[in-house]
């Protein structure tokens, strides 16, 4: 019973995991424009995502733009982009193989040993997964941090982090909790026992003279 409570506890995180991959890939606040500098009061905040870019002004509209080419863009912003899609398929992937197996399916037949090898194989799958948009979220972030104190970068185009990177970064650790939780389902196969019992039937050990 505990072992099935483990494996909802550890899907129910990775299901919320792969809402906060979709959710933070999709918004355009990666990286917003910082108040640095001596004109600190701006009309309109600058926001830049993996597909868009938006400028908020005061007066609360919201224009945004997606990139025209995918050439034009950095190869930090294309890997980051490519690491987010792979992250988000291999949850996905990995939450229907964990399903398979878990104990409160009736997929994967009725072998516990290879349910739980099945559930096992899902959860290493949403921790690769979970690696994945890590280091995608680690390469962005360090991209931003880089081009902030960089020197030669002009204050009015400095950025630093929006809120969508936070909700990626959090949607990858709870597929990483989700994921090891799943993964701990390990099968235990049946232990043999050391020295079977022996079907011959005893011999008499009384000697007749």
């Amino acid at each position: 019973m505990a072992n099935k409570g483990l494996q909802l506890l550890g899907f129910t995180l990775s299901l919320l995991g792969l809402i906060g991959l979709i959710v933070g890939t999709i918004l355009p606040q990666w990286k917003m424009s910082a108040y640095v500098g001596d004109n600190i009061i701006t009309a309109i905040a600058m926001y830049q995502g993996l597909w868009m870019s938006c400028a908020f002004q005061s007066t609360g509209q919201m224009q945004c733009k997606v990139y025209d080419s995918i050439l034009q863009l950095d190869s930090s912003l294309q890997a980051t982009r490519a690491l987010m899609i792979v992250a988000i398929l291999l949850t996905v992937a990995g939450l229907g193989v964990a399903s398979m197996g878990m104990k409160c399916t009736n997929c994967g037949g009725d072998d516990k040993v290879k349910k739980s090898r099945i559930t096992m194989t899902g959860g290493i799958v949403l921790i690769v997964g979970a690696l994945c948009s890590i280091v995608a979220c680690g390469w962005f972030t360090n991209r931003i941090v880089q081009d902030f104190y960089n020197p030669f970068t002009p204050v009015n185009t400095k950025y630093e982090f929006g809120a969508a990177i936070f909700i990626a970064w959090a949607g990858a650790f709870l597929d990483i909790m989700g994921g090891g939780m799943l993964a701990a389902s390990c099968p235990k196969g049946k232990s043999s026992p050391k020295y079977p019992k022996s079907s011959r039937p005893p011999s008499s050990s009384k000697e007749y003279v």
